[in-house]
């Protein structure tokens, strides 16, 4: 831009983008629970650890939104194999976060766990603003979806669009394939789960999974539906009944959306809270 002032003009065009939002789980609720020395040395840990792996596969990154990581890959420059740049990059961040949590370990800190939307599509690209204040960014409703995509990963997940899965091609391998309901959008969207990546990438995620134990005795919890972050609905009812570190089955009184969000409150068996509210995303496996 210093070289050519021309390109600080207000102004933008149309372009095919690939755009990857970030978001650590629960770190909202766990920023309140640690000092503020550890949750600056924590967040700039992960951050300084992700913009690592997002300059080596050539992401621009357009925004830090607290712990949230918004990239873009073919703005300002596109190229070919932008698509594949981009889930190859959000492999190598799932991987890199056994390092981040590695050093957590050493500083007695909690362990960080991260979800990735990724989605493709037409979108207005340039710099938006006032003369006072620029800012290259894009915008559309591909946005927002990209944004919704995300919202509905769990920890250590990466789910990918249609649009996505197509200009990555068969290089890309994907676990299962699911229809979710993203909110200002009428149809539902096709998302697929990425577990790997050929090509010349090579890149796969860990497969682990936790064996759930069943309580010898059921915790009470209570909940309801939130949009978003905010609660709303009336109080229900619920049990907790298997466990494992990541993991929990819950019997709920009354059926929710897939990927829905809901707030709960665990109590012990004598109505006491046992620990204060939380989201949880609720993924339904049969």
């Amino acid at each position: 831009m210093l070289e050519s002032p021309r390109n600080l003009h207000i102004g933008g065009e149309k372009r095919k983008v690939t755009m990857m939002m970030t978001d650590l789980r629960g770190f909202t609720s766990l920023s309140e629970r640690l000092a503020p020395k550890w949750v600056v040395t924590i967040l700039n840990r992960y951050l300084s650890a992700m913009v690592k792996v997002i300059k080596q596969y050539g992401g621009t990154i357009d925004e830090f939104i607290g712990d949230a990581i918004f990239v873009l890959f073919g703005a300002p420059v596109w190229r070919e194999d932008d698509a594949q740049r981009a889930v190859a990059c959000a492999v190598a961040m799932q991987l890199a976060m056994t390092s981040v949590n590695e050093q957590n370990k050493e500083d007695d800190l909690p362990d960080l766990e991260m979800g990735i939307g990724i989605h493709t599509g037409q979108v207005v690209v340039g710099n938006i603003g006032s003369l006072e204040r620029l800012k290259y960014g894009v915008v559309g409703s591909h946005v927002n979806l990209t944004s919704r995509i995300q919202s509905c990963t769990t920890s250590g997940q990466i789910l990918v669009s249609e649009a996505t899965r197509r200009e990555v091609g068969p290089m890309l391998k994907i676990g299962k394939q699911l229809e979710i309901r993203a909110k200002g959008f009428e149809q539902p969207v096709t998302v697929s789960e990425v577990v790997g990546i050929g090509g010349p990438h090579k890149l796969s995620l860990v497969q682990t999974r936790e064996t759930l134990v069943a309580l010898s005795e059921e915790i009470p919890v209570s909940y309801f539906m939130a949009e978003g972050s905010e609660p709303g609905g009336e109080m229900l009812k619920g049990s907790l009944t298997k466990l494992s570190s990541k993991r929990a089955e819950v019997r709920l009184e009354s059926p929710v959306a897939i990927f829905g969000n809901l707030e709960m409150l665990l109590t012990s068996t004598e109505g006491k809270g046992l620990m204060d509210r939380f989201i949880a995303s609720a993924r339904l496996e049969g």
